[in-house]
């Protein structure tokens, strides 16, 4: 008999176990998105206004991705910045911090100095394209601040990125 409840005893356990282990964690980078929004606020206003930063970052598009170890934009990173250019043109009371990131491969100092060469790309093809200088400045988190933390080259993709920040302007 007692044999018969030592194994029911073991049986709860493991199941128990084996229960709470398959369950699913929250995943606690969920809101890691927001170390690229100016003052972790998130974007202003609403994505139906065409004017806000929030339209800007949802439907033009904040950010550009890069290939691995490189600064050169690719025709799709140019579709997106050329149409970050036709916003920031009809909305000249922003101003626009462009932020460089890298994947968490390499040290430090060369992801620092990487994520300042994508940064700088991307404001120089701004300028190229009519913004003025003025309005762009630049910063390299290097791997500071990735967007998702894992060992895949998906994740790795997600992180090797520049971000246009609206820093100032009307809906700020």
């Amino acid at each position: 008999m007692t044999h018969l409840v030592k194994a029911t005893l073991l049986c709860t356990v493991l199941g128990l176990g084996l229960a709470g282990c398959s369950s699913m964690r929250p995943d606690r980078f969920d809101n890691v998105t927001d170390l690229n929004q100016a003052g972790g606020a998130g974007a202003a206003g609403t994505v139906s206004d065409p004017s806000s930063p929030a339209y800007f970052q949802q439907s033009v598009g904040d950010r550009v991705l890069f290939a691995v170890d490189q600064s050169t934009l690719s025709y799709e990173a140019q579709a997106v910045l050329d149409g970050q250019v036709r916003w920031l043109q009809s909305n000249p009371s922003y101003q626009v911090r462009i932020e460089g990131h890298a994947d968490e491969q390499g040290t430090r100092e060369y992801n620092l100095a990487l994520g300042a060469r994508r940064a700088t790309a991307v404001r120089d093809y701004l300028v190229s394209k009519g913004i003025p200088q003025g309005r762009l400045t630049t910063i390299s988190y290097g791997k500071e601040r990735p967007i998702e933390i894992c060992s895949e080259e998906a994740c790795y993709a997600k992180n090797r990125r520049a971000v246009t920040v609206l820093t100032g302007g009307v809906g700020m």
